[in-house]
């Protein structure tokens, strides 16, 4: 066996490469082939082999926290090479954000020449159809880069935009590295898609619908009509096209660099469109796309927001981790196409300049990020569990989000609101997130695809881009229930404006938040069942956010719109989720309304983490039989998501109706509402765990003073009798 392994070794050493097939001046190279001119190029004999992805394997990756950090200390931020700290935004951007972006054109994503072709748009077909039950308007465009300085190779990329063809003005539109059609034609096979299709059991609508539903266009731009995703492609696409079909150098730009240069040129043709807001593109992407989007909006500056999905290495990970996917992993053949050549230094372990690692590398994750801001830029991942690796190294991520932080605050932007410390700051639980400012994280419950974070990436873009969602028109569906959505009729707007307010001031230790069950027992205009408020809960410092008529998705807005925001209490009552209900029974509806109480508890707990959770059960009704057994499983779901610690489930229901929901008398003025007597049964069982939580109330009340419905003007309404 040993002799015939030696031969085996014989035989490979004496086989040279035969000279390179040329095209019309050009080359056309294998991959191996165009790997080992570029570590010629730079003088390099060998490299180090990347980790395994393969856990069992000998050379598996590192995947102990304990191993992950040889190289603890990431380059400087907010330093200039010269030593001086950056202190203004103006220093930011005439002197460090150029030095970053020179270190990483030479020596990570290259160049882009500047003899790149120019690009014509030409639109082959554009038709109507409706998307989420909206019309809209479908263009199929072909973009064509000059080569008549070169014919040997043809660039056409592809593009589809679709924008709705049921709003006035021009909207935003998202840009998705991936490949796709126009509506009504099937989804491409492969790589980047949109995850579960349509209608699978528990997933949530395609992130094209939910875009359309909210007013934005979306475009799909098929990253391999620019640049294969392969050495060998190097010397043809738009990187050949450019070289003329020559070897790269080693500062040329590669994959990442060329598909990033491929969204601006889109961006270029969406500036000519009218239908386009042009000042509010964005651009998405998932996996080694998702590098690609990152780097998209790190160097073009005219995209305004980026959703960056499970990038990992060469996107939002820091390079110095030891943790799943290494700098080796991106040096090595199957995926130094998408970097630099000079990138393949840091992978070298014999070279005329020596060994070089991460640690040598001038610039890392954090500072990509960095060349994002101000602009809102969020960073997605998924869990293991479900296919979203560990190799991405989600941790790594997020401290390269921590670290970037102090940019964004500089220039007037809020960060993750953690603090610097990257080495220490740990992520959020998955699925809570931070998504209060323009540097957002999100680990969603799903595997490698941002799809579970589109409803929260949406509203979170809107909210910066200051656009307004589509309004709801009567007879529209109101969206899933886990997706934020506003209340337009402007008594709901002043309401909302009111409590914004409210919520800055005095000092708020519980917090009730829901429907107008909730608001009728806290308002100036219920004077009766404000008083029973104030003599159960006065000292422990209690305030009122609910608001009549919401569904679970327009509390979801109001308290990702300032409701909550910097109010920090240590109890959260909620009761939401009633008027979701119709007069039929369904089992979406229940998933739909399961996954919006879920999502409440989420937005409490990512912006008020310290605080205990006290999820109340839907009451029963009596105005709709029909629902009852829905009820039922809906407050059977919530008993099942408490952990009687942090998240506590609280049900007087039994005292509120008999065993089959059927209400008893005196419990509510309409079959809805409560009276003072019910009211009191819930503050019967709220009082203890505010006693165990808070203890005894005080002799005084800081909160803020109740406020009530704008529309009433100081007229009153007297509750309805209770019952003894």
């Amino acid at each position: 066996m040993k002799v015939w392994i030696a031969s085996i070794v014989v035989l490979v050493l004496a086989q040279q490469p035969a000279p390179p097939a040329t095209t019309a001046g050009g080359v056309n190279w294998t991959t191996a082939e165009d790997h080992r001119n570029m570590m010629d190029q730079l003088g390099i004999t060998s490299l180090r082999p990347g980790p395994s992805g393969n856990e069992q394997a000998p050379n598996h990756a590192n995947f102990d926290e304990a191993l992950a950090n040889p190289f603890p200390n990431l380059p400087e931020l907010l330093t200039l090479k010269n030593g001086r700290k950056v202190t203004s935004a103006e220093m930011w951007r005439r002197q460090r954000r150029v030095e970053i972006v020179e270190d990483f054109e030479r020596e990570v994503v290259g160049r882009v020449p500047k003899s790149v072709p120019r690009v014509t748009w030409t639109v082959t077909d554009t038709i109507r159809a409706d998307v989420a039950g909206h019309p809209t308007v479908g263009k199929r465009l072909i973009g064509h880069a000059d080569n008549s300085a070169y014919p040997a190779i043809a660039v056409d990329m592809q593009l589809v935009l679709v924008t709705p063809a049921d709003v006035t003005g021009p909207v935003p539109v998202m840009i998705m590295f991936r490949g796709g059609g126009l509506p009504g034609e099937p989804a491409p096979p492969g790589r980047g898609g949109f995850g579960p299709p349509p209608g699978a059991a528990g997933s949530d609508p395609p992130a094209t619908e939910q875009l359309i539903a909210d007013g934005w266009g979306y475009a799909f731009l098929n990253p391999s009509s620019i640049q294969a995703d392969n050495g060998a492609g190097l010397t043809k696409g738009i990187i050949g096209l450019a070289n003329k079909g020559r070897p790269r150098k080693p500062d040329d730009w590669g994959a990442l660099r060329a598909w990033a240069w491929g969204a601006g040129r889109a961006l270029d043709y969406l500036e000519t469109n009218p239908a386009v807001d042009a000042r509010s593109v964005g651009i998405e992407g998932v996996s080694r796309f998702g590098k690609a989007a990152l780097v998209t909006m790190a160097f073009d500056t005219r995209f305004a927001v980026v959703l960056v999905g499970s990038s990992g290495e060469g996107g939002a990970k820091l390079h110095r981790r030891n943790f799943g996917e290494a700098v080796e992993n991106l040096t090595g053949s199957g995926e130094y196409h998408w970097m630099a050549g000079n990138f393949l230094k840091y992978g070298a372990a014999e070279a005329t300049f020596g060994a070089r690692n991460a640690g040598d590398l001038p610039v890392d994750a954090h500072e990509l990020i960095a060349l994002c801001a101000p602009r809102p830029t969020f960073i997605s991942y998924g869990v293991p569990e479900k296919g979203d690796a560990r190799w991405l190294d989600h941790q790594g991520s997020y401290m390269a989000a921590v670290a970037a932080g102090p940019a964004f605050r500089l220039l007037g932007a809020k960060d993750l609101g953690t603090s610097n410390d990257y080495r220490t700051e740990k992520m959020p639980p998955v699925s809570a997130g931070r998504l209060d400012g323009q540097l957002a994280w999100r680990q969603h419950d799903g595997g490698h695809t941002d799809g579970p974070n589109w409803k929260y990436f949406i509203p979170w873009a809107d909210r910066f881009l200051e656009h307004k969602p589509r309004a709801a028109t009567k007879g529209d569906a109101p969206g899933p229930a886990d997706r934020p959505a506003p209340r337009t009729d402007q008594n709901s707007l002043t309401a909302h404006a009111q409590l914004v307010e409210k919520a800055k001031r005095g000092r708020i230790d519980v917090y009730f938040v829901g429907d107008s069950i909730t608001r009728r027992w806290g308002a100036l205009d219920y004077p009766d069942l404000l008083a029973n408020w104030t003599s159960n809960f006065f000292g422990w410092n209690a305030a009122n956010f609910g608001w009549g008529g919401d569904r679970i998705q327009n509390i979801l807005w109001r308290l990702e719109n300032g409701e909550l925001d910097g109010v920090r209490p240590k109890i959260i009552v909620i009761l939401a989720g009633t008027n979701n209900l119709s007069s039929q029974r369904r089992d979406d509806e229940i998933a739909d309304i399961t996954r919006g109480l879920k999502a409440l508890v989420d937005v409490c707990q990512r912006k008020a983490p310290d605080a205990t959770i006290v999820v109340t059960a839907i009451f029963p009704r009596g105005d709709n039989i029909a629902v009852l057994p829905e009820i039922d499983r809906i407050n059977g779901y919530l008993a099942r998501l408490a952990d009687g610690r942090k998240i506590r489930f609280l049900s007087v229901n039994d005292q509120l109706a008999d065993r089959d929901g059927r209400l008893f008398d005196g419990m509510t003025m309409d079959h809805l509402h409560p009276t003072l007597k019910g009211y009191q049964i819930w503050a019967d069982a709220l009082k203890p765990i505010f006693l165990e939580l808070l203890g005894p109330p005080a002799a005084t009340d800081l909160a803020p003073p109740p406020t009530g419905d704008p529309s009433v003007h100081g007229r009153i309404i007297r509750a309805a009798p209770s019952t003894k």
